[in-house]
């Protein structure tokens, strides 16, 4: 993929081509029927700069546009289901699974064990793209179809320094392909004035993984654990600290640059050397890399060398707050924490719990006090998570920064509602403070359900995909899910599956290729390998299916993981019953997902049927550890329904509560319909943005909703 190709998907913006004048109305013609085939229209300003060129830069800008947004849908493949009329004609399963074994073996007497893998027919399609595609109707349109408008932007240039700065400084730590993206982007940008501020310390190790290569001063260095995370960055591996680093040599510029930046830190505040201890291992491996010993120059960096030797004996921060803990002195590791705000107000809970009665009233002063020192992404969190503890859980859901969540049982007792109340009222009104005043805010009601995305971690990359705990509505009468993937070097199958839950989550029927059809859901056929890309779907007629929720999976049963194969994406269509049409259409797409994740199970979102009889879907974007072979849904169904269960009932931060924030600041708001026309700039939030906004506008929408958590 290009690099313009590349901007163009992650802001639904194409950069301005610098190609010769001339008349391309003809290509601008052209090009809007080809993005209306999938799903998306050519804004007016962006239809005029292509008829303003000569036809062949216009055919090469709406050609890579095409492209680009053909695969941001997943349109760049040929979707070919097992069963060719799918989903009409789908077989009773053991009939099918009879069938191939009598094209197999004829009239010879059936051996006592079938292998399905070994059956000719079974798990590879018998027909071609072409036979499928005369099989069926076209798409009959219809005004519930998605179309997403595509813009016009600056320059290349501006588009990448743009969308460099919008990364460098996001509120909220970035998944990895972002990371790689602002690396990339940082070259670019190396001696251009660097953004500031760079609230996430792994956002500035890539910033200054760079900066470091280039031989530039290094920016917003203020712990040694920024300085790790920098070398782990230079070394090619992980900023997060999550996985072990292999530490490269270093240039001597590079090591008296890296020890220049710890000598300034310890020297700055001596009491930063308690964070060394915490990872001591990568320490002493690091140490062998920059030498410290040849370093006189800088003996405080030194220092940090001899207390991850074990020279230098320095007690951790955590280390004393638990020796507190452990002696049941809970005011002292009060005290403690409260040089430590956001250490404090993620150990909440623990205090609470652990504090007599007579000191609650101090712990809530306390926390008050250091609201205004500590990041919104941490009162954001804080506050989702005390909303969540008012009342004793059966059971405690984890989720990992890869995304895998397991679930043990819950013995805390809930917190008091009038603490939590107390504590999230005052959380509230330190957001209100660092809220910008908007003037003429507009808002879409569609983006009020969706979750304050709080880590781009839990989201994952791809087209209309959600932060974990969004909840958007479904608007069609048929739902249509699939996976797409294609191994890389050996034979790899994925399963869709869906598992069917009633009201009280308990199981009611599955969809997988065990069973094809169950509570009128129906399974596109079992493809067994994926040298070319597989596809699999299963339909779910809304009106009809028994469920209560409905929970698609994804399971690996052989070969490849998600992080290996060649591509690997989910997603869903909604349409009308009456709308026919192949398989895939991409007009019809309303997200897809890259699958990414550390585990051989995904489940990506659930999809619940409302009291009203309406339909919506809640992103949970998790994963499961899974067998290293033989995944199905049937052997995971427990395990799933708990975290499915617990995740659904789990409230979390929305758009909404900022927006009401935005709106008591602001004095007043707008809510967005469509074909709404503003004739002076205003600030914009919601899933997309619309056609038509005046130059000098502020637009929030899905890809950025990062930008409303506060500084």
């Amino acid at each position: 993929m290009t690099e313009d190709a590349t901007l163009i998907q992650k802001t639904l913006r194409v950069p301005r081509s610098p190609g010769s004048p001339g008349d391309g109305r003809a290509v601008a013609r052209q090009f809007d029927a080809a993005l209306l085939q999938v799903g998306f229209k050519a804004s007016g300003d962006l239809l005029r700069h292509v008829s303003g060129l000569s036809p062949a830069a216009a055919g090469a800008l709406a050609g890579q546009a095409v492209a680009a947004v053909r695969e941001l849908v997943a349109d760049h493949v040929a979707h070919n289901p097992y069963f060719r009329d799918f989903p009409r004609g789908v077989p009773d399963t053991t009939e099918f699974w009879l069938e191939c074994l009598r094209q197999a073996i004829g009239d010879a007497p059936p051996p006592p064990v079938v292998d399905l893998l070994r059956l000719p027919a079974y798990g590879r399609v018998q027909h071609s793209y072409e036979d499928l595609l005369a099989a069926h109707d076209d798409l009959v349109p219809s005004v519930k179809d998605r179309l997403t408008v595509l813009h016009l932007g600056g320059t290349a240039d501006e588009e990448a320094r743009s969308l460099y700065r919008e990364l460098a400084t996001s509120a909220t730590p970035l998944r990895e392909e972002d990371l790689v993206l602002l690396a990339d982007l940082a070259r670019l940008c190396v001696d251009d004035d660097q953004p500031d501020p760079v609230p996430v310390r792994e956002n500035r190790a890539v910033l200054n993984a760079v900066r470091l290569a280039a031989g530039r001063p290094l920016v917003a260095v203020d712990t040694v654990t920024d300085v790790l995370r920098l070398a782990c960055a230079a070394s090619g591996g992980d900023v997060t600290l999550a996985a072990p680093t292999r530490f490269r040599s270093f240039r001597r510029a590079e090591r008296r640059a890296l020890m220049a930046a710890l000598d300034a830190v310890v020297a700055a505040n001596h009491a930063k050397l308690g964070d060394v201890t915490t990872h001591r291992g990568r320490w002493q491996r690091l140490g062998e890399r920059l030498h410290p010993h040849e370093h006189d120059a800088f003996p405080h960096a030194r220092d940090v060398f001899a207390v991850a030797r074990g020279d230098r004996e320095v007690r951790s921060f955590a280390g004393r707050v638990e020796l507190a803990f452990a002696a049941g002195d809970v005011r002292g590791a009060v005290r403690l924490l409260s040089t430590a705000p956001g250490l404090l107000l993620r150990s909440l809970d623990r205090v609470l719990r652990s504090c007599a009665p007579d000191d609650v009233e101090d712990v809530v002063r306390i926390a008050g006090s250091v609201l205004g020192d500590v990041s919104g992404r941490v009162l954001c969190s804080v506050r989702e998570h005390l909303v969540n503890r008012t009342a004793a859980s059966a059971a405690r859901v984890f989720v990992n920064k890869e995304g895998r969540g397991w679930v043990t049982p819950d013995e805390r007792p809930g917190l008091d509602r009038a603490v939590v109340d107390r504590l999230t009222a005052a959380v509230d009104g330190e957001l209100l403070r660092r809220l910008p005043a908007h003037d003429r805010l507009v808002v879409d009601p569609d983006v009020l359900t969706l979750a304050l995305p709080l880590s781009d971690k839990a989201v994952a990359d791809g087209f209309g995909v959600m932060p974990r705990g969004s909840v958007s509505a479904l608007d069609g009468e048929l739902l249509r899910f699939f996976v797409h993937w294609r191994q890389r070097e050996r034979r790899t199958d994925f399963d869709l599956s869906a598992l069917l839950l009633d009201d009280d989550f308990g199981f009611a029927g599955q969809v997988s290729w065990t069973d094809y059809g169950s509570g009128g859901a129906h399974y596109s056929g079992d493809l067994t390998e994926a040298p070319d890309g597989a596809t699999e779907f299963i339909d779910v007629p809304l009106g009809t299916v028994t469920a209560r929720y409905v929970v698609p999976q994804v399971n690996i049963f052989s070969g490849e993981g998600f992080a290996d194969v060649a591509e690997s994406v989910f997603g869903f269509m909604t349409r009308d019953l009456d709308q026919r049409g192949r398989p895939f259409e991409p007009s019809t797409v309303r997200t897809r997902s890259d699958l990414r994740g550390a585990g051989r199970v995904a489940v990506p979102l659930v999809f619940r049927r409302d009291d009203d009889g309406s339909w919506s879907a809640k992103w949970l974007h998790l994963y499961q550890r899974g067998a290293t072979w033989g995944n199905r849904v049937e052997d995971n169904r427990m395990s799933v329904s708990v975290l499915v269960r617990s995740l659904v009932e789990h409230r979390s931060t929305t758009v909404g509560h900022v927006v009401e924030l935005l709106r008591a600041k602001a004095g007043a708001g707008t809510t967005w319909t469509r074909g709404m026309v503003f004739t002076e700039p205003v600030t914009f939030i919601g899933v997309e943005r619309p056609e038509g906004l005046p130059a000098g506008s502020t637009v929030i929408t899905l890809a950025t909703l990062r930008e409303l958590v506060p500084r």
